[in-house]
């Protein structure tokens, strides 16, 4: 079969089994081609960092953080510029080959670590990519660490925006990514690999809250606003909330309002944001409505990070990308980890358009993260014994376009009113603005924030699990049914089988990129299944 390209790492991928014609995401089989020669490069410069660490030597932490913005760059739905693209394989093999000749033997690193950069470099992808791993089942778990580190890297990346790193934590993401490229290693030590990629997966989060907490304070119950206000506004999508920050303290005093979008919606949990008049509230839904809710917004958007879907004409011309993220022929803020950047031109582009185009009213609350959710910890556990609450229900992770995940709202809105939802991520958005009630005064959707905050559902878990004086996660009344969409989603499931957290449920389709080999093994040891019906999956859950 003739294939333009080979990509299976988002659930969307094309029949369940792998885009090879061109992205179900928008991405062109030249930009997948320097995606996968980017994950080659930086897999070579991973095992030349992994050499110089066991030889006792130092990696510069402006090295690793190249790595992580690698990783994440290849993240889908965060960067469709091939020239962009392109550039950042040639600055990975420039830091390679200035690394290279300090390492004592550099003939036993692997082509990837050697490759000179010579030759046509699509032709070179196209050996490089997914497939030239021929065992089925080596491939596959090759590539779920490859996508549980992009994961992390995305992780680890906002925490250096905001002057945060853990040099263990980039050895290990290193250390790893090169094993990738070890033929040598055996299906069994590929599976501690996963595992161990899921401890770090913790580690980051971890890190990750930390930076976010350290200097925005703690999430706290907020009732943010959905209508719209009469000012031109500036519409902020992504996870960055560095970048939120930035553009706030810019935009003071200009008559120019800021909304945020999607997964941004978490940041009006935080205290520090507060303080800023026109961080007015959310406009609009899930990342993959934005075609629409762009063009009626009708000022500026910032993508700070993934979750682009290619620009339609009507709104091409007033996307903004930055970081990470970027798209051809759309402006591009530059600006790296910790350095100060200019919105200058975003906001004049954002005085010089109408207010917004108001798609709906009312209010969303969350703001239910690990601090906040602690404190009322008392509360919880004693509707939990009393009964008022029978069971926690994870529902964390990603949304998407397949018709399929109207499976989550009407899952949602199935569940009994003795339950409550734990969530995180933008999967929140198929139930967040239903109106499920309360348990003597506890909401039963507790949003804990982005897909970047799902460390806050392990960490209440864990903290129930010595409340109830348990000594099995798995004994609390805590079931799990996560959406999942791309790579993030991926370091969260590792993350929590790591933890011990068996018998969740993935869906709406388990990750083509398991074998049924692997798939077996992730049944047969944690559980792992897809969902079913509504109805069947409710009974197994208030059953268990």
């Amino acid at each position: 079969m003739n294939q333009n390209m080979f990509c299976y790492q988002c659930q969307e991928t094309a029949g369940c089994t792998g885009c090879t014609r061109s992205g179900v995401c928008g991405k062109t089989p030249d930009v997948a081609a320097m995606q996968d020669l980017l994950v080659y490069v930086t897999r070579g410069l991973a095992a030349v960092t992994t050499a110089l660490r066991a030889q006792g030597k130092t990696v510069s932490p402006e090295v690793s953080h190249l790595v992580t913005w690698n990783l994440f760059t290849t993240i889908t739905n965060a960067n469709f510029d091939e020239e962009a693209i392109t550039q950042r394989v040639a600055e990975t093999l420039k830091v390679r080959d200035s690394l290279l000749p300090q390492v004592e033997n550099p003939a036993a690193l692997p082509e990837a670590a050697r490759w000179d950069g010579s030759g046509d470099w699509k032709t070179k992808a196209r050996t490089v990519g997914v497939l030239s791993t021929e065992n089925e089942d080596v491939r596959s778990l090759r590539e779920l660490i490859t996508y549980g580190l992009k994961g992390l890297a995305a992780y680890t990346k906002h925490a250096n925006a905001l002057l945060r790193s853990d040099e263990e934590l980039d050895a290990f993401l290193e250390r790893a990514l090169a094993a990738t490229l070890d033929d040598s290693l055996s299906v069994e030590e590929l599976t501690a690999l996963v595992l161990e990629t899921g401890k770090y997966g913790v580690q980051g989060m971890a890190l990750l809250d930390q930076a976010n907490t350290g200097r925005y304070g703690n999430p706290e119950i907020t009732r943010v606003q959905i209508g719209v206000g009469k000012n031109p506004g500036i519409l902020v999508s992504g996870h960055d909330l560095r970048d939120l920050e930035m553009l706030l303290e810019q935009t003071q005093g200009t008559g120019v309002d800021v909304y945020t979008h999607s997964e941004m919606l978490p940041a009006h949990y935080y205290p520090f944001f507060k303080k800023y008049p026109n961080f007015v509230g959310n406009y609009g839904n899930a990342w993959w409505k934005q075609k629409e809710e762009f063009a009626a917004f009708g000022g500026p958007i910032l993508m700070t990070t993934n979750c682009i879907v290619p620009p339609a004409p009507s709104y091409q011309d007033r996307l903004y990308t930055t970081g990470a993220a970027g798209y051809p022929g759309c402006r591009h803020i530059p600006g790296g980890a910790g350095e100060e950047k200019d919105f200058s031109a975003l906001i004049e582009h954002a005085r010089r358009c109408p207010p917004p185009q108001e798609l709906e009213q009312g209010e969303i609350v969350g703001g239910f993260a690990h601090a906040q959710v602690l404190a009322l910890a008392d509360q919880v556990v004693a509707a939990v014994k009393s009964g008022a609450i029978r069971k926690f229900v994870v529902m964390a992770g990603c949304d998407g376009r397949a018709k399929s995940r109207s499976y989550y709202t009407e899952f949602a809105k199935a569940l009994p009113k003795d339950t409550v939802i734990l969530t995180a991520g933008c999967a929140k958005y198929r139930y967040n603005k239903l109106d499920l009630g309360d348990i003597g005064g506890i909401p039963r959707v507790l949003d804990a924030g982005q897909c970047n905050d799902s460390y806050s559902l392990a960490l209440i878990a864990l903290k129930l699990r010595e409340a109830f004086g348990l000594s099995d996660v798995n004994e609390l009344p805590i079931v799990y049914n996560i959406a999942w969409y791309e790579q993030k989603a991926v370091i969260v499931l590792l993350a929590l089988l790591y933890l011990g957290v068996k018998n969740i449920h993935l869906g709406p389709t388990l990750p083509a990129f398991l074998s049924p080999n692997v798939a077996k093994v992730l049944v047969e040891q944690f559980g792992l299944s897809g969902i079913t019906t509504v109805e069947e999956d409710l009974r197994h859950f208030l059953e268990a």
